[in-house]
């Protein structure tokens, strides 16, 4: 099978953008018959008309509309490519960062700050389990990757895990369900949201264990912003580090328990090994509210 020739499918681009042939002849510096045969070979090719004419505009077919979204990604992609590789001053190629989808949004928004502040990268966010997030990293489709759990060394043995952040976990509600004597008052009898987040999960089991209590769970949640719902609207017990919480603090709709559960909840930023890393990287991996900053490896 013949390869796809390139200059044809720019030069259908520049048609279907303009919807001429005369005009993006002229754009393109060619003869209009010439243009017409690299279209009409590029058909061919393709195996499908590209254009039909509508008076004296030309007007994409399905299939060139099919075409026309392939080939913007793939000139994007170029143009994404020569940014990468620092050949054309002034452009940064879109950060791509990927997080855990049970991160807090305001964790996000703060580690993001430093990029946002300067409003000259375009960011592109995702959110999903780490499996999916880190085999993403790893191919190069995402830049940087926020999660609370260090990836295994035997499956990204090329990534890098920076600690960018440790934060107490402590039991978030309303006041009404916070007046209590003791930390096993409180879990005894009052029901709890329990994040499904693996070092709040571990570290809560390890204390109703040393307790010798068997709490209601109300909910176990994958997402921290339902944490943060259900809370406010008194369901239970939230146990959570405070920055999923803080407008809620601020506001005097929930408060904390007085009663510490030596529970640290760790914050995780991962990057490839890479020899073009993105230029924001190293802005961002410099930034972090706490004075405790570690490079782990892949566990």
């Amino acid at each position: 099978m013949d390869r796809l020739n390139y200059h044809h499918l720019r030069y259908f681009r520049e048609v279907a953008t303009v919807g001429h042939l005369t005009q993006a002849a002229a754009r393109l510096n060619l003869s209009q018959s010439a243009l017409s045969t690299q279209i009409r070979q590029l058909e061919e090719r393709l195996g499908h008309p590209l254009f039909d004419r509508v008076g004296r505009r030309l007007v994409l077919t399905e299939a060139g509309g099919i075409a026309l979204d392939h080939a913007d990604r793939i000139f994007d992609a170029g143009e994404e490519l020569v940014a990468a590789l620092g050949q054309r001053e002034g452009t940064v190629r879109p950060l791509r960062l990927g997080a855990q989808s049970t991160l807090s949004r305001n964790f996000q928004l703060r580690f993001l700050r430093p990029v946002l502040s300067t409003g000259e990268v375009e960011l592109i966010l995702s959110s999903g389990n780490n499996a999916v997030l880190l085999e993403a990293l790893q191919s190069l489709a995402l830049d940087i990757v926020l999660t609370t759990e260090t990836p295994s060394r035997d499956t990204f043995s090329n990534l890098i895990a920076h600690r960018i952040a440790g934060q107490p976990v402590g039991l978030y509600g309303v006041a009404d369900r916070l007046r209590h004597a003791s930390l096993r008052d409180l879990l005894s009898q009052e029901p709890v949201i329990l994040p499904t987040e693996s070092s709040i999960r571990t570290g809560f089991d390890s204390l109703i264990a040393k307790l010798g209590i068997e709490p209601r769970i109300a909910a176990e949640v994958d997402d921290m912003a339902m944490v943060r719902l259900l809370a406010r609207d008194g369901v239970g017990v939230a146990a959570a580090p405070a920055v999923v919480l803080t407008d809620e603090l601020e506001q005097g709709i929930l408060h904390e328990a007085p009663f510490p559960l030596d529970i640290i909840e760790s914050f995780y930023a991962i990057v490839a090994n890479r020899s073009f890393p993105h230029p924001c990287l190293d802005a961002l991996l410099g930034f972090s509210d706490e004075a405790e900053k570690k490079t782990e490896p892949a566990a």
